[in-house]
């Protein structure tokens, strides 16, 4: 009975952790409830500090930790930053590396960090690698690119690393040829784990795909999920879907495509998110989602497809969000051109349950976040919308941002009836007075 209990309470206080990018679920919910539903920069603010610099990167929060990562333009260094939860007092801060961006649209520090309570890791998109305890200790610390090669990429390379049953998680979906003077003539994608707490190579495998050009390159993250016992880490780029052993990075079943005619340029932003049975896949430019059935065996390309969207036609389509999976359904966002629009999806039949014109003429590029009945989503001008889950109807909008504000990405994070929201200047901890 003692040993239940201990097991029990260890579970809730998983439950109300925001260990990686998409939350305790992987797909970017949390039970966590008694959220407030309106806020602003001063109404419902418990603390809020300034940022050293923008990022793409949520905030990540364990125990008594949020992990930050941010960019400064001016000294050109990449910091990974503690702050304390209860005060947003700093804890510590390490400058990881020197370096912002590689192009306009985005800079080095866009990753999300990841923890497992034990160890916190901070990767950025020149290929910076470090890991601390959660006290501030340097660990370890490796360059990607040093180790494996020169990225292939024509933007900013992101993806966020996966701490899961005790194995780091990095994907590299990467052109196979050179990009002006960047990567070499035999560039390959790899999915490569890590022990998290030495930065030992645990396992290297290729992954190869039969995209073309820009289509090869991928911006998503790994996804761990379970389907009927089996373990799976879920990858998608390079034009298709594929499921991988996590203890081997074994190919388990592979889907696609979406791009039968090979288009060169649709390189690809939103992660794979899972449900209900379920593997939802988003192609690129206003083109539709894919829902393939889970638990498939080698290339289930013929046969493993439930339903596809309409893309452009019925709405349901995603450029750069990563859907959510909240309340037995799948929530789609659109963020780009004049209509952004959120839709929520049965998985099994891709039935529109309804759909919501968020009204903004900012894009959107961060992903939704679920909880307490509510849809959370942050525009590029940093303000806030909260949406009902049930209805779609939009309760509330909460300029966080500062005037002239554009290109706030960071998704919104929720741990400890606390909402996490990143601005481009601000990290804000917000709820119920």
């Amino acid at each position: 009975m003692l040993a239940l209990a201990a097991g029990m309470a260890l579970i809730g206080v998983q439950a109300a952790e925001w260990g990686n990018w998409r939350g305790p679920n992987y797909n970017g919910s949390t039970d966590e409830k008694n959220l407030p539903a309106k806020f602003s920069k001063t109404k419902n603010v418990i603390w809020s500090v300034k940022m050293d610099g923008p990022s793409a990167g949520t905030p990540i929060v364990w125990g008594e930790h949020v992990y930050v990562s941010s960019s400064n333009p001016d000294a050109e260094r990449l910091m990974a930053n503690c702050y304390d939860r209860g005060t947003g007092a700093l804890k510590w801060a390490h400058q990881v590396s020197k370096g912002h961006r590689q192009d306009n649209r985005s800079n080095y520090a866009a990753p999300s960090p990841v923890t497992d309570g034990q160890v916190v890791t901070f990767f950025y998109g020149n290929g910076e690698l470090a890991t601390f305890t959660p006290e501030g200790e340097k660990l370890w610390s490796q360059n990607i690119q040093k180790k494996h090669g020169q990225f292939a990429f024509l933007w900013t390379f992101s993806t966020s690393p996966i701490i899961h049953d005790g194995i780091l998680y990095m994907q590299v979906l990467q052109r196979d040829t050179k990009v002006g003077s960047k990567g070499s003539n035999d560039n390959r994608s790899y999915l490569l784990a890590l022990d998290p707490k030495s930065g030992r190579q645990l396992w290297k495998v290729y992954r190869p795909a039969k995209a073309r050009s820009e289509s090869l390159e991928a911006f998503s993250t790994p996804i761990p999920f379970t389907h009927n016992g089996r373990g799976e880490i879920l990858i998608t780029g390079g034009d298709c879907l594929t499921g991988h052993d996590p203890k081997s990075g074994e190919e388990l079943w592979r889907w696609g495509t979406w791009n039968p005619t090979r288009i060169g340029h649709w390189r690809l932003v939103p992660s794979p998110v899972a449900g209900d049975g379920v593997v939802l896949a988003c192609a690129p430019k206003r083109a539709p989602v894919f829902a393939i059935k889970a638990g498939g065996k080698g290339n289930i390309s013929a046969s493993g497809r439930l339903w596809n969207s309409e893309g452009s036609r019925d709405g349901v389509s995603s450029d750069v969000c990563t859907p959510l999976f909240y309340q037995g359904s799948f929530f789609v966002l659109y963020g780009e051109g004049r209509d952004k629009m959120l839709s929520r999806v049965e998985p099994k039949t891709g039935k529109i349950q309804w759909a919501s014109d968020l009204d903004s003429r900012s894009l959107f590029r961060g992903s939704p976040t679920g909880a307490d009945g509510k849809i959370y989503v942050q525009n590029h001008a940093g303000t806030v919308h909260v949406i009902e889950a049930a209805s779609g109807k939009v309760l509330h909008r909460a300029a966080m941002g500062e005037d002239g504000d554009d290109q706030t990405r960071a998704s919104i994070t929720v741990a400890h009836g606390r909402l996490f929201i990143r601005t481009n200047s601000r990290l804000f901890c917000v709820g119920k007075s």
